[in-house]
């Protein structure tokens, strides 16, 4: 066959036929899916996105209470260590108490002594009283033959040496009646309007008392607050002075998330919002629930050990961070225990904004106390008690 007779091929510019379009219908359909989306997308965005604020920056707080000695010693014995759960009261620590044994045996001693030393005042007030009696009747005697050796002497029955003698009786007696009444205002004094137990004397002894009964029961350190023992430093046969840290104690039970909001997010951040939570340690499937309970003073860089100098020419800005306080809700804490430092996901629900922004100045503030020193001065009053009534 010659090149001529060949077929001629398609030429390069040939237009391909056009693609056969899709149904109207299908066009259609395809458009509402499109448009359901968006408004599917719009909706999600409003009730999702608009009034929720969100944030990663967030991590458990507590307080982490410090376990100081009051007095000074040489640690004995040590009976709580690291992840230990102690209970409010429980003696974690004991020192040497050898020193104040003494002191306390000293003590009580003087107060003996004290008492009975008092009692003996009691009882010598009780004699110049008598003395005064005494004395008074003595000078009563006296003025009598005064009188009657007066009358003797006017008919010559008696002489007058006999009734010189009679007038100086009556003035030995009256000095005598003046002496004793200066004593018994003397010994009075030490004694009037008080009782043994409530005198001076006895009262600074029993202060000497219970300060050294007191020195003695601090001697054994116990937990301020009931928790998990954490940072122990301390060890046997240590002489630790007052007030050095020796332990902490961290109540689990009472904890509270500090969420880091952008400056920008805090526009509709009120107080008595819902919040929810979740943490890597137990994942989506556990959401904790709390409500926002107040916002820091300043910002986080405000407060910092090195806070920021912007007086400079070179200044960039830099968006800052608040702050904001969650409170959680016990019931699940107890359920799921969370622990310091653990890092949160925070979502506020911003819906409700007819709450304070910052906390008013009515309003209650946490409060934090402990009772385990609260019956010290207890139980040194019951020991000077059975002291004195020893002593009686």
């Amino acid at each position: 066959m010659t090149p001529a007779s060949q077929p001629n091929p398609p030429s390069a510019t040939q237009a391909e036929p056009p693609a056969p379009r899709p149904p109207r219908g299908r066009r259609i359909v395809a458009g509402f899916l499109v448009a359901v989306c968006l408004a599917a997308a719009a909706g999600y965005w409003v009730q999702y996105r608009l009034h929720k604020v969100s944030t990663e920056n967030a991590y458990v707080e507590g307080n982490v209470v410090q376990v100081t000695s009051q007095v000074g010693g040489v640690v004995t014995a040590i009976l709580a260590d690291n992840t230990d759960m102690v209970e409010s009261g429980k003696t974690l620590i004991e020192l040497n108490g050898v020193d104040a044994q003494l002191a306390l045996s000293a003590a009580q001693a003087q107060l003996a002594r004290t008492v009975r030393q008092v009692r003996g005042q009691f009882a010598a007030a009780g004699q110049d009283r008598a003395n005064v009696e005494l004395r008074s009747v003595d000078l009563a005697r006296a003025q009598e033959d005064l009188e009657r050796r007066t009358a003797l002497a006017a008919s010559g029955a008696i002489s007058g040496e006999e009734l010189i003698h009679a007038r100086q009786a009556v003035r030995t007696a009256k000095a005598s009646l003046a002496m004793a009444s200066e004593q018994l205002k003397r010994n009075h004094a030490l004694v009037e309007r008080t009782s043994v137990d409530s005198h001076p004397d006895v009262q600074a002894a029993a202060a000497q008392v219970r300060n050294a009964s007191i020195a003695l029961s601090r001697t054994r350190i116990p937990a301020p607050t009931g928790g998990v023992v954490t940072k122990r430093s301390v060890q046997v046969g240590q002489r630790v002075s007052a007030g050095v840290p020796l332990m902490s104690v961290v109540p689990l039970h009472h904890l509270w998330v500090t969420a880091n909001l952008k400056e920008s997010q805090l526009r509709d951040v009120r107080l008595g919002q819902a919040v929810t939570l979740t943490t890597d340690l137990y994942g989506d499937g556990v959401v904790f629930h709390g409500r926002v309970v107040g916002q820091d003073a300043g910002t986080g860089s405000a407060f910092a050990l090195l806070p920021a100098q912007n007086a400079t020419g070179n200044w960039i800005k830099v968006v800052q961070r608040v702050p904001v306080r969650i409170a959680l809700a016990p019931a699940e804490v107890a359920a799921h225990p969370l622990q310091i430092g653990l890092s949160m996901k925070v979502t506020i629900d911003t819906s409700v904004r007819d709450g304070k922004r910052l906390v008013a100045a009515d309003a209650e503030s946490e409060n934090y106390r402990t009772t385990v020193f609260a019956d010290e001065l207890a139980r040194a009053d019951e020991v000077v008690r059975r002291i004195v009534e020893a002593n009686l």
